[in-house]
């Protein structure tokens, strides 16, 4: 019998006071998020679970890197060694019991997926094209495979530029897109935003930050969410500098389910600093254990209570 860990609920604002609302009223929104919204994630601080008898299947995890016109320094390698991105997933295996292979090898995917529990992705750009590096593309039967397995019930994490990949053609998404709940519009400059953690939440303390810290990242602005998405984080939208985020809140992260799949995204990770955070390193091993299978949450739609603008991309 598996005892899995329960995580929390936490939220992403814009630094500064505020002031009136779109739908919901901000604190309405607050206390939603803080309640039934939350989706149940399991922290870095955490064991995953306690075995009683005989120890699971050791799970793995294959991390996907392909990069094609832009390589973000989280995944770049420099001679021969891992990335930034790399050694921390590989912490993460080592912290969570999961084994982690990393490839920006495209051609994988033609082969025996099977042997993977679940697939986190921080690409950019079309990986159906050679990447950086003369890195071998992933084929459209590849491409086909990795979706086939996430309907069929494998788990997917995506980082970042991930949700970056073939523009949508008008109502025509990309079935990959579709998948992973939201696609990439643009973004702007690097900015500080705030982070509002849910108060007394597990594990919370052992974060060592409070509610109120803020970090900079490149924040992106997002369209086509997913109608059954469950939203983790916010992004607000009010205090953030450019007219790209002239628009109201939307996701920045993310749960739902691709037919039997789990899939988890989140907008964060542009820099290796963020890769460091306690913050991001306990929802990203939140989202990694729930896509393996290794914790539960409820992950019930809320995006029309949450965010029930997120689609209109100017305010």
């Amino acid at each position: 019998m598996l005892h899995n860990c329960l995580l929390t609920a936490i939220w992403v604002a814009a630094a500064g006071p505020v002031k009136g609302d779109l739908a919901l009223n901000t604190i309405a929104r607050r206390n939603f998020l803080r309640s039934a919204s939350a989706a149940v994630l399991g922290l870095s601080t955490f064991p995953i679970c306690c075995a009683v008898g005989a120890p699971p299947k050791r799970k793995r995890l294959l991390y996907f890197t392909a990069s094609v016109g832009f390589e973000h320094t989280p995944v770049a390698c420099a001679d021969g060694k891992p990335s930034c991105s790399d050694r921390v997933m590989m912490e993460f295996g080592r912290r969570g019991g999961f084994d982690v292979d990393c490839t920006k090898d495209g051609r994988v995917f033609d082969g025996d997926l099977d042997r993977y529990d679940a697939f986190a992705f921080y690409t950019c750009g079309d990986f159906l094209q050679p990447g950086m590096h003369n890195t071998p593309p992933m084929t459209p039967r590849g491409k086909q495979k990795l979706l086939d397995a996430v309907a069929a019930g494998k788990g997917f994490v995506g980082f970042h530029s991930t949700s970056f990949t073939v523009p949508s053609q008008g109502d025509q998404i990309d079935p990959f897109l579709v998948m992973l709940g939201g696609e990439f519009v643009t973004h702007g400059e690097p900015q500080e935003a705030a982070l509002i953690l849910v108060p007394d939440f597990p594990g919370g303390r052992d974060l060592g930050c409070a509610e109120g810290l803020s970090f900079t990242d490149e924040w992106y602005s997002l369209k086509n969410f997913a109608k059954d998405l469950h939203v983790i984080l916010v992004q607000e939208t009010k205090y953030l500098k450019g007219d790209c985020y002239r628009r109201p809140d939307y996701p920045s992260t993310w749960a739902r389910k691709h037919g039997q799949g789990r899939v988890f995204y989140t907008s964060l990770g542009h820099f290796n600093e963020i890769w460091t955070n306690p913050f991001f390193q306990a929802i990203t091993m939140g989202g990694l254990s729930w896509a393996l299978g290794n914790a539960e949450a409820d992950i019930r739609p809320n995006l029309d209570k949450v965010t029930p603008h997120a689609n209109q991309l100017k305010s």
